[in-house]
Protein backbone atom coordinates (compact mmCIF):
# COMPACT_ATOMS: atom_id res chain seq x y z
CA UNK A 1 0.00 0.00 0.00
CA UNK A 2 1.32 3.54 -0.57
CA UNK A 3 0.13 6.67 0.71
CA UNK A 4 0.47 10.27 -0.13
CA UNK A 5 -0.66 13.60 0.92
CA UNK A 6 -2.42 15.88 -1.97
CA UNK A 7 -4.06 18.69 -2.01
CA UNK A 8 -5.79 18.40 1.82
CA UNK A 9 -6.44 14.62 1.34
CA UNK A 10 -5.06 11.55 2.45
CA UNK A 11 -4.77 9.22 -0.24
CA UNK A 12 -4.28 5.37 -0.38
CA UNK A 13 -3.33 2.97 -3.39
CA UNK A 14 -3.99 -0.52 -2.89
CA UNK A 15 -2.71 -3.57 -4.28
CA UNK A 16 -4.28 -6.92 -3.83
CA UNK A 17 -3.05 -10.40 -5.26
CA UNK A 18 -5.41 -12.62 -7.79
CA UNK A 19 -3.55 -15.58 -8.19
CA UNK A 20 -6.41 -18.06 -9.32
CA UNK A 21 -4.34 -21.03 -10.56
CA UNK A 22 -0.77 -21.72 -9.09
CA UNK A 23 0.56 -21.92 -12.74
CA UNK A 24 -0.26 -18.31 -13.68
CA UNK A 25 2.14 -15.46 -13.32
CA UNK A 26 0.87 -13.39 -10.82
CA UNK A 27 -1.31 -10.59 -10.97
CA UNK A 28 -2.85 -7.71 -9.05
CA UNK A 29 -6.01 -5.70 -8.66
CA UNK A 30 -5.42 -2.02 -7.95
CA UNK A 31 -7.86 0.33 -6.47
CA UNK A 32 -7.92 4.12 -4.58
CA UNK A 33 -9.24 5.17 -1.38
CA UNK A 34 -9.39 8.94 -0.59
CA UNK A 35 -9.77 10.29 2.81
CA UNK A 36 -10.21 13.78 4.50
CA UNK A 37 -9.75 14.48 8.64
CA UNK A 38 -9.71 10.61 8.87
CA UNK A 39 -13.00 9.89 7.11
CA UNK A 40 -13.11 8.30 3.99
CA UNK A 41 -14.33 10.29 0.79
CA UNK A 42 -14.84 7.92 -1.94
CA UNK A 43 -13.42 4.19 -3.12
CA UNK A 44 -12.34 3.16 -6.26
CA UNK A 45 -13.47 -0.60 -6.72
CA UNK A 46 -11.44 -2.31 -8.52
CA UNK A 47 -9.53 -0.27 -10.86
CA UNK A 48 -8.16 -2.73 -13.57
CA UNK A 49 -5.53 -6.01 -13.23
CA UNK A 50 -1.81 -5.26 -12.88
CA UNK A 51 1.94 -6.82 -13.88
CA UNK A 52 3.34 -6.20 -10.23
CA UNK A 53 2.02 -5.25 -6.67
CA UNK A 54 3.63 -1.05 -7.52
CA UNK A 55 1.58 -0.34 -11.12
CA UNK A 56 -1.32 -1.49 -8.94
CA UNK A 57 -0.85 0.93 -6.03
CA UNK A 58 0.38 3.90 -8.62
CA UNK A 59 -3.22 3.40 -10.36
CA UNK A 60 -5.30 3.78 -7.80
CA UNK A 61 -3.04 6.51 -6.42
CA UNK A 62 -3.86 8.40 -9.87
CA UNK A 63 -7.11 7.73 -9.46
CA UNK A 64 -7.34 9.46 -6.26
CA UNK A 65 -5.42 12.19 -7.56
CA UNK A 66 -8.13 12.88 -10.74
CA UNK A 67 -10.35 12.51 -8.45
CA UNK A 68 -9.53 15.17 -6.44
CA UNK A 69 -8.42 17.49 -9.14
CA UNK A 70 -12.32 17.20 -10.41
CA UNK A 71 -14.05 17.44 -7.23
CA UNK A 72 -11.58 20.20 -5.65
Amino acid sequence: MQTEKYRGYTLWGHSILQQDDMLQSERFAGSGTIMRDSKVVEVSGVLGSFDSDEEAELAGLSWCRAWVDSHG
